[in-house]
């Protein structure tokens, strides 16, 4: 029965341990930065969305999936002969990780901005033509920075002091290295002092605003501490009389049938420079290469050892001439003398010895080397041989040359 107790007693001190570490576990921190208007994870844009129909009071907020080159909603038809005081005043929010639009969106939007509309521009990474078209150079060249801390400023747009906010998640953000102060107002700062908030303002009452920081408005940053007072001062440079406000849909999911794998790569600095400089490079080896070439001069043959022929021509004449003795020395003599200089072999001595070198360095087999000497020794006695003895030999000397 004690044991039993003391079973128990074990189990139960067990299962209070496991039950208290399980219920001190910390929980994750959802990372995933979606940037998306319906999530309400750290890092979506729930809070920022729902808002605006505090900022903008008077405004109808709907959202948009289209191009701005191919969506209505860009053109003023319907207002276009109104004066600025009474025009039907619009609003476009984008807030997506990129925002590369091609050329026909650039000037759907910048139209929309010169007919005193209102364009906000929220990003890691705006599309080189924009930024070009702007005279803006952004510090980081890879598109955003990733740091320990996100710090940004801004300047109220009532009083123009700076307030500075933090947060403790992640921090990804980019700032301006360089601009054009004449068309360019800096409205806020990053923590090390780049601009990463700018307006530019246009004579109809339009303006375009650039906003570097998107982790600033998602709702880890706004719903830390007072953080909400950064969104308020942000979106207040908007005119508050805004009637009809449009959130971008379009940006974070591109849906472009019209894909142009040139207009991407123009609108990108390094894929451009890089496209640019092979068009360079082949344009400079087709001016070389288009030149006029000298013709190949044909590969002239080495000039052939016509002793041989020679030799044969000449014993084919004294062949005719039925001069068999004669004919047969001379070819007794060709062969001496080919042995002499191809082998190294001296021939005053025709005995075994030299029948055994000749053998060994032509690689003729030495029963055929025997048989030659033994005619050139008869030929050298004074013997004339007859036809076939002389066709025969001169076979012989053929087959030597030919495996020797």
């Amino acid at each position: 029965m004690k044991r039993n107790r003391s079973y128990l007693f074990a189990v139960a001190v067990l299962l209070t341990m496991l039950s208290t570490g399980c219920g001190s576990r910390p929980k994750l921190l959802d990372q995933r930065i979606s940037l998306w208007r319906k999530d309400r994870i750290p890092y979506g844009t729930f809070y920022a969305y729902e808002n605006l129909r505090y900022i903008f009071p008077r405004a109808i907020i709907t959202e948009n999936n289209s191009s701005p080159a191919d969506y209505r909603y860009f053109v003023n038809t319907d207002y276009s002969s109104q004066s600025n005081t009474t025009k039907h005043r619009k609003g476009y929010i984008i807030i997506a990780p990129r925002v590369i639009p091609d050329q026909r969106e650039i000037n759907a939007l910048m139209n929309f901005v010169g007919e005193g509309n209102q364009v906000f521009i929220s990003a890691f990474h705006i599309g080189d033509s924009l930024l070009s078209s702007l005279k803006i150079k952004m510090a980081g060249d890879s598109g955003f920075f990733a740091s320990e801390k996100l710090g940004v400023s801004v300047y109220s747009p009532i009083t123009g002091d700076s307030m500075s906010f933090t947060y403790p998640g992640l921090a990804l953000d980019n700032g301006i290295d360089s601009l054009d102060t004449t068309y360019t107002t800096v409205l806020g700062r990053d923590r090390s002092g780049h601009p990463n908030f700018v307006r530019f303002s246009y004579k109809g009452g339009g303006n375009l605003f650039l906003h570097f920081a998107p982790m600033a408005l998602t709702n880890f940053f706004l719903l830390h501490q007072d953080n909400k007072a950064y969104y308020d001062n942000v979106f207040s440079y908007l005119p508050s009389g805004l009637e009809e406000v449009k959130w971008d849909d379009y940006f974070r999911y591109p849906r472009n049938s019209n894909f142009s794998a040139f207009q991407f790569i123009l609108n990108s600095r390094p894929l451009r420079w890089a496209f640019w400089l092979v068009l360079l490079l082949f344009g400079i080896v087709y001016l070389f290469e288009s030149k006029r070439r000298q013709r190949m001069i044909p590969a002239i043959g080495s000039l052939r050892n016509s002793s041989l022929d020679f030799v044969k021509t000449i014993g084919r004449l004294y062949y005719q001439r039925k001069d068999h003795g004669d004919l047969a020395s001379k070819m007794s003599a060709q062969f001496l003398d080919h042995v002499r200089s191809k082998y190294n072999i001296p021939t005053s001595l025709m005995n075994e010895a030299f029948i055994d070198r000749v053998s060994y360095k032509s690689g003729y087999h030495r029963e055929g080397v025997a048989d030659l000497v033994t005619w050139i020794r008869m030929f050298q006695d004074g013997y004339t041989p007859r036809d076939e003895e002389l066709l025969d030999f001169n076979q012989k000397i053929e087959a030597f040359y030919k495996q020797a």
